[in-house]
């Protein structure tokens, strides 16, 4: 299903895509700086998808980062958009979900926040992670993943060797000071945190502080996500838990695991033991993501058809979601690699 965004104004619901379509026509910059530049944006004719393509437009058009930031109240408005993905593109994470809406749409309308944004993502392997991130970048900027802004850090690639961990940490220090200095909105993912040596995670410690200015630039604007498999275990145990007493999972709150994944975090197999940003209370959210059940694997065959050109076939996704392994043994009610496998197994079927 496709994401509606509602109008301001009274009147019936508006497709982003026809609406992403029909703006493309206005591609000169004269005539789009003086659309988004005026007061209309403000008005209940631009619905929030239209605000959205609009200003996506004038980032492109100017290639200038604080284009983005330039307009924080329509946040409330262009939350709406990031609303609408999280709800329809990822699946069984209601608690994510809610956290990300609020903490990003709330930071991004901040212009004067006190520290960066530090969210620390945790859970079993394929339960949208990655994804989750993926939705922020495309929702703040207008390539997405490929804008310069948005910079990704794995272990076992950017940081293969110990040998060379000093080498890393200056290269990592360079990178975050040039990109905050192009752009205050900037963007930096780190995969495998569970696996990031110690002394790195201290080298990021500085950026999520609340100092001002560090050698004359401010970083307090800068989004920082850390993603984990850290906790996995204990969340799972609370989904299952709640479901052998026979209640909902979208019960589950936040404070349920909140606590259980700050301790995991610093457990000595972790990558954040021994670092101070968890001591510091530099983390602002660890958000859990919930192992996935067989109805939300068919959601994701399903959207990744969609994402294909192909026709929505429920028949096609249930076979592939039943072809994939489900724990634990006896209860068989989370896939254990999550929609990690999706792609590859829908080629075969």
């Amino acid at each position: 299903m496709s994401a509606v965004c509602e109008t301001r104004a009274q009147g019936p619901s508006t497709n982003c895509n026809t609406e992403k379509r029909h703006y493309k026509k206005y591609s000169r910059t004269s005539a789009l700086f003086s659309v988004v530049s005026s007061k209309s944006l403000h008005t209940s004719v631009f619905s929030c998808c239209q605000q959205c393509f609009a200003y996506e437009l004038l980032i492109r058009e100017f290639r200038i980062c604080e284009y983005i930031s330039k307009f924080p109240t329509q946040w409330s408005d262009l939350n709406l958009c990031l609303r609408d993905d999280l709800k329809n593109k990822l699946f069984g994470q209601h608690i994510a979900a809610e956290v990300i809406l609020n903490t990003v749409t709330g930071f991004m309308s901040n212009n004067n926040p006190q520290k960066p944004l530090v969210l620390s993502l945790h859970g079993p392997t394929g339960t949208g992670k990655n994804f989750a991130a993926r939705l922020i970048a495309e929702n703040i900027f207008s390539q997405g993943m490929d804008s310069k802004f948005v910079h990704i850090f794995t272990a076992d690639h950017h940081f293969p060797h110990l040998s060379d961990i000093e080498t890393y940490k200056a290269q990592l220090r360079q990178q975050i000071k040039h990109s905050v200095s192009n752009c205050e909105r900037s963007m930096f993912i780190f995969g495998q945190m569970d696996w990031m040596h110690s002394s790195l995670i201290d080298t990021i410690k500085p950026y999520l502080e609340h100092y001002n200015k560090l050698d004359g630039v401010s970083y307090r604007k800068a989004i920082f996500i850390f993603l984990s498999n850290t906790g996995a275990e204990s969340i799972t145990q609370t989904t299952l838990d709640f479901w052998k007493e026979g209640r909902d999972r979208k019960e589950i709150k936040l404070q349920d695991l909140e606590r259980s994944l700050s301790v995991s975090a610093l457990d000595e197999n972790s990558g954040f033991w021994r670092s101070d940003s968890i001591n510091k209370h530099l983390v602002d959210y660890f958000v859990p993501f919930l192992p996935l059940e067989y109805r939300h694997v068919v959601q994701c065959v399903l959207a990744e058809m969609k994402a294909r050109g192909l026709q929505r076939n429920h028949k096609v996704a249930e076979n592939v979601a039943k072809e994939l392994v489900y724990i634990p043994k006896t209860e068989r009610i989370f896939s254990s690699r999550g929609c990690k496998t999706i792609e590859s197994r829908l080629y075969y079927t």
